[in-house]
Order: structure tokens, then C-alpha cells, then sequence
């Protein structure tokens, strides 16, 4: 009987290693959203549903895109009908909701392990997925204080610490969840490193020698201060012309252009048909980017938006540099430099789309 003891303790000593070696597979973890919540979801995730654009657009670049089970309905819209060339199965996944909406029995059709969403998600889309029993996880790109988390349009004590710190501080969440560490951080270390770079070349221009310019939206629609476009503009030497009197994405009116009179005018990717109104409408002719035809279409790396992408840090303030500084950058090739990117991290050539141009 004492002979039996022993192999009966090891057997059971085995059995109980291989019950916690599959608990252990199976055990959570918590992380923390950029709104601030402590979320816990499964150790390995592979299922995600992705109701954010930017979010979207990160996954791809770390090479996250086979564990996308779902997307929000207005990718095309918000990230370009060329994203799609990026992965194949963007444009068969399921479209269970969108940024501020959640078609509950759609998402769980799907059964993710995690929701991506906004930072402005309405805390009843995410109550809603929550009480179904999926994390979800927000992501706002900025580094708020306490109380400014979930805004449209926070208020910072800081935007250059807001912007620098919550990007890296996103893509690190996101790269977490999705168990790709390295590749976050290799994206991290990419960015700015390539930013740092253009800084060198325009740190001696004083700030009243700054070219003067505006960022046109459709409906006459710009962004002032604490957005990420209005510090893309600084970085590439620009003085955005609305930050003085505009807080965030507004609407102003053609008198109010005219009496800024900037030097240059962009016009974001997504919006082609703006250059040929601007060009065309005799109430702009008066103002000297008009006159001087230096309104400029960017190409769709080059993403003067609210949050920040990395590739805008990278490449998009260089393309905007050269444009405002041409002699600072004649050894520039944007074509090279976006290629070397777009190898790099969406693991394709750089196409400009038909309407635009990395030069």
C-alpha cells in the first residue's frame, strides 16, 4: 500500500499541473483604456471588432489584421476607398456598427474578444456591449487629465505632451491587446525618430517668418487649436492661420479666410473636389495661395486629422515641410520616403491615388 502512494501522488501531482498549465492558457489579463478603465480581457486575443477608424488603420500597420473579425460601417469614408488594397478581407468583414452606434445581435454574431471603439463612443454603445460580456477597450490617441477623456474636444494644458505621449500611449494599448508588443514599438520608434529628422532642418526659422496657412474642409469647415492638424502644421514649420481664434474642428465663413489671408492652402486627401472649388470660386481669388496657386492636395499618408497616425508624424510633416520649405528638402524624394515606409509597416509599394501625388 505504501508502494502505491507515491505513484498515486504523482499522478495526481501531474493531472493538477495540466489543469493549471490550461488555466493558465485560458487566464485574463486587465489593461487600461484610454479613458482611463481598467478592462480585463482574455490573455491571447485573436477575435476584435474594430468601431474606430484610426484604430483600424493601426491594426493594419502592425500586421494585426487576420484577428479583425469585424469593422465599422464608415471605414471607406473616414480612412479612403484605397485602404481596402492594404488587406483583402477589409472589404468582406462584417459592418456591425460604427462610431458612436452598435448593432448589438450583429457584433455578436461575430463573437469578438474585444470592441474597439472612440474615446467619444456614447457610454450607453458601450454599456450595451459591455452587458453582453464583451470588454471593450477605447482609444483616444491623447493623454487627457481626469474629466477630458471622452472629448470631442478636450481641453490641454499641453497639445505638443497631449499628442506625442497618447499616441504612443495608443499604439502600445492597441499592440497589448492584440499580443503585438514589438511590432507596436517598432512603430513607435520609426515615427518619431523620421520626425525628428525634419525638426533639424527647420529649427532656425523664427516663429514671424512662419509661412501662413489654412486647412480647408468641405463646407468651409477648418481646425484651430488642440487638434493634432494644428500641431502637424507647427512641426512642418507652417502657422495655422486659425489657431488663434478657432478651438477644434469649426465651421468659419469665406470673410473670415480673407482677412487671414494665408500663403498656402491644404486640402486633405479625402476631400478631392474642394481644390477645383477653391481654385474656381471667384470669392477666393483674393487670397494669395489662390493667387499665387499654392492650394495643395495631400496625399493620403500626410493625415492632417484631429487624432494623429503615425505615418502623418513620419512622412505626412515631411511632404508638408517640403511643400512650404522646398529648399530645405531638395535632397528629398517623397516617393522614396513613402515607399520606405509603406514596405516597412503596411508591407506594400506607396501608390499615389490618381488625384494626388507624393511630390
Amino acid at each position: 500500500m505504501n508502494l502505491l502512494l507515491p505513484k498515486c501522488s504523482r499522478a495526481l501531482f501531474s493531472g493538477l499541473s495540466l489543469l493549471l498549465v490550461s488555466f493558465s492558457s485560458l487566464a485574463d489579463r486587465t489593461v487600461t483604456d484610454q479613458l482611463g478603465r481598467q478592462v480585463t480581457i482574455p490573455d491571447h486575443v485573436n477575435r476584435v471588432v474594430v468601431l474606430q477608424h484610426q484604430t483600424l488603420n493601426l491594426l493594419v500597420q502592425l500586421d494585426a489584421t487576420d484577428d479583425v473579425v469585424g469593422i465599422l460601417s464608415s471605414w471607406k469614408k473616414q480612412l479612403g476607398p484605397e485602404f481596402a488594397r492594404f488587406s483583402s478581407r477589409l472589404a468582406t468583414l462584417p459592418m456591425p456598427g460604427d462610431l458612436t452606434q452598435v448593432n448589438i445581435e450583429s457584433l455578436l454574431a461575430e463573437h469578438p474578444q474585444v470592441v474597439f471603439v472612440a474615446n467619444y463612443a456614447p457610454s450607453e454603445m458601450i454599456n450595451q456591449i459591455e452587458n453582453a460580456g464583451i470588454p471593450v477597450v477605447a482609444v483616444s490617441l491623447r493623454r487627457d487629465p481626469q474629466g477630458e477623456q471622452d472629448k470631442l474636444n478636450p481641453k490641454m494644458a499641453n497639445e505638443e505632451q497631449t499628442y506625442n505621449q497618447g499616441l504612443q500611449d495608443g499604439i502600445r494599448l492597441i499592440a497589448n491587446v492584440v499580443n503585438r508588443e514589438s511590432q507596436g514599438e517598432a512603430l513607435i520608434d520609426y515615427t518619431f525618430v523620421q520626425r525628428e529628422k525634419v525638426a533639424q532642418r527647420l529649427k532656425d526659422i523664427p516663429e514671424s517668418q512662419r509661412v501662413r496657412v489654412y486647412m480647408a474642409n468641405p463646407d468651409l469647415t477648418t481646425y484651430g487649436s488642440g487638434k493634432y492638424t494644428g500641431l502637424m502644421m507647427q512641426h512642418a514649420g507652417a502657422m495655422n492661420v486659425a489657431a488663434a481664434s478657432i478651438k477644434g474642428y469649426k465651421q468659419v465663413s469665406i470673410e473670415q479666410v480673407l482677412s487671414w489671408n494665408p500663403q498656402v492652402i491644404f486640402v486633405q486627401d479625402r476631400y478631392p473636389d474642394e481644390i477645383n472649388k477653391i481654385r474656381n470660386d471667384p470669392a477666393w481669388q483674393g487670397i494669395d495661395a489662390v493667387k499665387n496657386q499654392r492650394v495643395y492636395l495631400m496625399p493620403e499618408y500626410a493625415k492632417a486629422w484631429g487624432y494623429p497616425m503615425p505615418e502623418a508624424l513620419a512622412i505626412g510633416e515631411l511632404w508638408m515641410a517640403k511643400k512650404l520649405y522646398p529648399t530645405r528638402f531638395t535632397d528629398i524624394d517623397m516617393n522614396k520616403a513613402a515607399n520606405g515606409y509603406y514596405q516597412r509597416f503596411y508591407r506594400t509599394s506607396w501608390v499615389a491615388a490618381p488625384h494626388a501625388s507624393a511630390e
